[in-house]
């Protein structure tokens, strides 16, 4: 598959702990994108300052409002799952329109995760993206480039690098690491037809979906588009990856 700097277009982090806690990152895609580009514009350079994110809302206090706004369906693990499940959070536009958004499954991670502190955790998160075609930008002077499953594998890796902090690592060393990785996050993320990325077969609305998948010491990511009209990505720990399936949640507000 072909991708283009059109992936990252339009693309926010998935959720981020605070800088002074945050995790490390990985040869995974990374978190947060710049603003949406306009078409002819100097390509900019990978994103994700981890001094700049925000600390993730306690599961307690977040609500389905952000949600609601957005006019593409999310996605979440079918019926299948039977374990807790939760929201995170969404990303908008520079005009104000979601874009994408999160929603988890299983144990809600920590900051530094079990590569530094032994607790296991079983968790796999579902990444929305929606599926953008060249649009106007907001201010009228320019044209946006599309998202694509580029643009759900970056969310993916973003959020996992956000829950992994390898044990040897001091956190003071954290921001530099993490730029690298950035960097090296948004190539895989650019290169999904690359050697290091596989096939993986899953259920989505009950249907067999190709999706893009890899592995590594911190987790597994994975990316694919659905018939719906979105992008979805999709990140984990503990949990295996091919037991997994994807529908359209009905009520968005029983992840509450």
């Amino acid at each position: 598959m072909e991708t283009t700097s059109s992936s990252r277009v339009g693309v926010q982090p998935a959720e981020a702990p605070a800088a002074a806690t945050a995790p490390a990152a990985q040869s995974q895609p990374a978190q947060s994108q710049p603003a949406p580009a306009e078409t002819g514009a100097p390509p900019q350079p990978a994103p994700a300052q981890p001094q700049e994110a925000a600390a993730p809302v306690p599961a307690a206090r977040r609500t389905a409002e952000g949600y609601l706004r957005a006019d593409f369906p999310w996605y979440g693990l079918d019926g299948a799952f039977t374990g807790p499940r939760w929201l995170m959070q969404v990303g908008t536009g520079a005009d104000g329109t979601v874009e994408h958004g999160s929603t988890g499954h299983g144990d809600e991670p920590s900051a530094r995760g079990e590569l530094a502190t032994g607790e296991k955790e079983r968790f796999a998160v579902v990444v929305t993206v929606a599926s953008n075609p060249l649009r106007r930008s907001s201010d009228g002077t320019g044209v946006l480039e599309a998202t694509s499953v580029s643009s759900a594998a970056w969310l993916a890796g973003s959020g996992l690098l956000a829950y992994s902090w390898p044990g040897q690592m001091d956190h003071t060393l954290r921001d530099d690491w993490l730029d690298q990785q950035t960097e090296a996050a948004w190539e895989l993320a650019d290169d999904l037809a690359g050697p290091d990325w596989s096939t993986l077969s899953l259920p989505v609305d009950g249907e067999p979906t190709p999706f893009h998948y890899r592995e590594s010491e911190f987790g597994w990511v994975l990316a694919g588009s659905t018939k719906g009209g979105v992008h979805v990505g999709a990140y984990g720990r503990g949990m295996s990856a091919y037991g997994l399936g994807f529908s359209v949640i009905g009520d968005i507000a029983s992840y509450e």
